[in-house]
């Protein structure tokens, strides 16, 4: 008996909401925005909240896919921007912290915008395997809402901006492969790797999906389609910040006294933190405009922390973020950055290139030094590094990093630590001979040469006195002259 009654009850509320689009078929007086209004009805399960900059934190309001009048109910503005955000897997079935952070950057840089969050929570809180399966939902969800939104109201393709996190940068991927025409742009933060690492372009993220599509790898750490984050690029530019396979302050410590001093609800950062990262980078572009970050171009991680690739020739650099410069090529662009550990992240780049000279043969691994850097707005004293080979007549090149902004270098300063607590032998410690060091600033380009203060050489020894280097005049003359 029960059975008939719900059966009743559903077939004529199917036939009511039938009745109700086709009335909108008939009667509207855009045919196409007709048959799209009946296309909706039915099959979409993501819900599209539009937020404002005074509610960030809250779902007001919902534009409804087939319902026209909800577009102007939710003040949606359609001379402007439109961004549309995308969670990932979530365990608890609640948007994460991050979200209601970056609509706010978003509406700092962007006051008259549309941002959009899509709500597939209910298909993201499943057993992962499940909730990765159900991105292609999603992103047909989303690329029916984008379809119907540009009919409706004619708005500019090039207006859209997705922005997806861990699984949503997959939903934005496909979104945007099934819309009519091609999004103006697609950024992905730390696209989720398990399942995906291996899977075809019409079921990821990929160069294909926008007109750019740009990329944040922060948590690649792992074999591949074990780690959380997609290893191999998916964009038209890739970029890799500390190498992309972890962050600094993600490390254990740092974390459990986060979780000690900030409460239990943010207990999920120590498996997150690194893969979360590429938000809060990306929410750093958008509110620290004065400290842009740049990434270089690269072919290996090797490579760029040897200070090989701080070139910016022939668009081997690029802001990070925002203000990314939208360069279309064949291939991925790898490109690596360094940061700092909190907001702003902003670093700057050095090269340090340096040949050692010695009367004898010497062969060292893994020394621990000490460079200082003064320039014309400041100085940073004791930055540490460790000396991967140190060997005679050798010339070795490193990247050394300094948050602080210190201006045009004019001296330079090397200390050799001692790597035990005694060396021996204490009454002769070994020597090395350096006439000059070459330093290339990423962020300015510049390249100088510093000359031992004294002498034709400076004598480094392990465990002795800071050796000085003072910007060789004549030598920037020279290069001047050249150039």
């Amino acid at each position: 008996m029960y059975c008939k009654i719900i059966a009743f009850v559903l077939f004529h509320l199917y036939f009511a909401i039938l009745y109700f689009c086709l009335q909108n078929l008939f009667f509207s007086r855009n045919a196409s925005v007709s048959f799209a209004i009946l296309y909706f009805c039915f099959d979409i399960e993501s819900k599209f909240s539009f937020r404002t900059s005074e509610e960030p934190e809250d779902d007001l309001c919902y534009i409804v896919p087939g319902q026209p009048e909800t577009i102007k109910e939710c003040n949606f503005n359609p001379d402007n921007k439109t961004f549309v955000v995308i969670h990932g897997w979530t365990v608890t079935g609640m948007f994460e912290s991050w979200v209601p952070k970056l609509v706010t950057a978003l509406y700092e840089r962007e006051p008259t915008a549309n941002v959009i969050v899509v709500d597939w929570l209910s298909r993201a809180q499943q057993h992962y395997p499940t909730s990765a399966a159900y991105t292609k939902l999603v992103g047909r969800d989303v690329a029916k809402f984008v379809n119907w939104l540009q009919a409706e109201i004619d708005y500019p393709w090039e207006k859209l901006h997705l922005l997806g996190y861990s699984l949503g940068a997959h939903v934005a991927g496909i979104a945007g492969l099934l819309t009519k025409h091609k999004v103006n742009r697609i950024t992905g933060m730390d696209p989720a790797g398990p399942s995906f690492e291996y899977a075809d372009a019409q079921s990821t993220l990929s160069p294909d999906d926008a007109l750019f599509v740009d990329v944040l790898h922060t948590n690649t750490r792992g074999s591949p389609d074990r780690s959380i984050g997609i290893q191999r690029p998916v964009g038209h530019i890739d970029i890799y910040p500390n190498g992309g396979t972890f962050q600094p302050g993600c490390d254990l410590q740092n974390t459990v006294l986060m979780v000690a001093t900030t409460g239990l609800r943010n207990m999920d950062q120590i498996v997150k933190c690194s893969h979360e990262r590429s938000i809060h980078l990306f929410i750093d572009s958008l509110v620290n405009q004065e400290q842009e970050s740049f990434a270089y171009r690269c072919s290996s991680k090797d490579s760029f922390n040897k200070g090989m690739c701080l070139s910016c020739r022939k668009n081997r650099c690029n802001k990070v973020g925002y203000r990314v410069n939208k360069i279309r090529t064949r291939r991925s662009s790898k490109m690596y950055m360094k940061t700092r550990d909190m907001m702003p992240y902003k670093v700057f780049h050095y090269q340090v290139k340096v040949h050692f000279f010695g009367k004898t043969q010497l062969s060292y691994t893994d020394q621990p030094m000490k460079i200082s850097l003064y320039g014309i707005h400041g100085e940073k004293e004791n930055i540490p590094y460790i000396m991967p080979a140190l060997n005679t007549n050798t010339t070795v090149s490193f990247l050394l990093t300094t948050d602080a902004d210190i201006g045009e270098l004019l001296m330079v300063k090397l200390l050799w630590e001692k790597d035990t607590l005694i060396s021996w032998p204490w009454w002769n410690p070994d020597t090395f001979h350096i006439r000059k060091l070459r330093i290339k600033s990423g962020e300015t380009q510049s390249i100088i040469i510093f000359s031992a203060k004294e002498g034709e050489f400076s004598y480094l020894s392990r465990g002795g006195e800071a050796v000085v280097f003072v910007k060789d005049k004549e030598a920037q003359s020279s290069r001047k002259n050249q150039r």
